[in-house]
């Protein structure tokens, strides 16, 4: 249970911090670093040929020709990322008019670089469940960037505060991580068989995160083409608070359930889906409860802590979380897929969402506002939602019965709980919205 308070630790602080930020700095640097980091994340998630899934499925994880490898080949790409960073700046800058794009994507995309030389350790933390270190780790780091961004915030007031926090951060993640695990010393290395099998794991894993960044990320470049950086700054606030409960239910998924499904796959798929469906029973419903509290409360959660620049948050917020739901009961269940080698269908889900992004959001942002836009994005998660369950049902690991069930908590509590407010006078979480109408 210790991760788990770990998480609710950073989660606390990276709410406080956030808060301190976004009262030092205006929306519109918001929605500049947004798009910076789209673009940079876009570049990473392309060119992933899955270094790190390697280390953890494979027999060979522990041998230090095979980490070693995988180190030099991650080194590699870090300076190719970085490359890609200066190539695309001046384009970005001419496609949204903005010509601070020239040099903040090549100055941020430094941390490609920097990252590139993490330690091993961190996958092979991963690969034998040893969570603390590397939560204590993300922990740590995410207070010291906090903290360096808000203080620059304090004295400059610029976008300088949130590039340097980042810069820093990501070089003091890199050097603690080759203190983690003494047994690890990474060392350059370049081993034929080594790389073969690497790429032969990581062949689905490129397709899928690129599919990846296509789909989670189409709705920062939009926002940011057809409305204003300000809006895609007040957006990016409600995301960021939408998203904490998917977070940290990636992480968990992550850390914890790949590398158990690992460990369990030579079990008959019968008995393996029910120790899956098993462990994520609980887990459904602390999120239903989650996603409900945070729809019916919202609003009131963005009035009150943020300053009267943010107050559109307030109603897009409810609709980004009640639109997450697809996406849970989808990441309780997609690490499976990975740890089964079968990344095609994640691949193909990605790119269904990213179809109905490309398809939707330009026409509806443009006919509809900002309002048709916000829906349209919310429920981007549905086609994921279709594409994993069909993989899941090839696989015969699904369970639809238990989707249902956990889908029924979750608009009962979102009722209830919008008609004790209703009834209280306190109207509903998506009052705001009429601004717009």
């Amino acid at each position: 249970m210790f991760y788990k308070q770990i998480l609710r630790m950073g989660g606390k602080l990276f709410l406080g911090n956030h808060l301190i930020l976004t009262r030092l700095l205006f929306p519109e640097l918001f929605g500049l670093m947004a798009l910076v980091n789209t673009f940079i994340q876009g570049l990473i998630l392309f060119s992933d040929i899955g270094i790190k899934p390697s280390i953890i499925r494979s027999p060979r994880g522990d041998d230090p020709t095979f980490f070693n490898t995988a180190w030099t080949l991650q080194v590699i790409r870090g300076f190719g990322l970085w490359i890609g960073c200066c190539l695309i700046a001046w384009p970005v800058s001419q496609f949204y008019d903005n010509e601070q794009l020239v040099w903040l994507l090549p100055t941020v995309g430094l941390t490609t670089i920097i990252s590139g030389f993490n330690s091993t350790s961190l996958p092979t933390l991963n690969r034998k469940l040893e969570i603390g270190k590397i939560t204590v780790l993300d922990l740590g780091i995410q207070i010291l960037a906090l903290s360096i961004m808000i203080i620059l915030a304090y004295f400059y007031r610029s976008i300088w505060a949130l590039v340097v926090g980042s810069l820093v951060s990501v070089f003091i993640k890199m050097a603690i991580s080759h203190r983690l695990e003494p047994t690890i010393s990474n060392r350059f290395a370049w081993d034929k068989e080594a790389l073969k099998e690497i790429i032969s794991i990581g062949r689905w894993i490129f397709i899928a995160t690129a599919m990846t960044f296509l789909a989670q990320q189409t709705d920062k470049i939009m926002l940011g083409k057809f409305t204003s950086l300000e809006i895609l700054g007040v957006y990016t606030v409600a995301f960021t608070i939408a998203n904490i409960p998917q977070q940290v239910l990636r992480k968990v998924s992550q850390q914890i359930m790949m590398p158990l499904v690992s460990q369990k796959l030579h079990l008959p798929r019968a008995t393996l889906r029910a120790k899956i469906v098993g462990k994520r029973q609980l887990l459904l419903m602390l999120m239903a409860v989650m996603i409900s509290v945070l729809f019916c409360t919202g609003d009131f959660i963005i009035l009150q802590l943020y300053d009267s620049r943010y107050n559109d948050a307030a109603w897009i917020l409810p609709i980004l979380v009640l639109g997450l739901w697809p996406l849970i009961l989808s990441v309780t269940m997609d690490k499976a897929l990975y740890a089964l080698g079968k990344t095609i269908y994640p691949a193909v889900a990605n790119f269904c969402k990213f179809f109905y992004m490309l398809l939707l959001l330009p026409s509806v942002l443009i006919n509809l506002g900002i309002i048709g836009g916000i829906v349209v994005i919310a429920f981007n998660d549905i086609p994921y939602y279709i594409a994993i369950s069909y993989g899941l049902w090839q696989e015969k690991l699904i369970d639809i019965t238990q989707d249902i069930q956990a889908t029924s908590l979750m608009i009962g509590l979102i009722f209830l709980g919008t008609a004790v407010r209703y009834l209280l006078g306190l109207g509903i979480s998506i009052d705001g919205i009429r601004a717009y109408l």
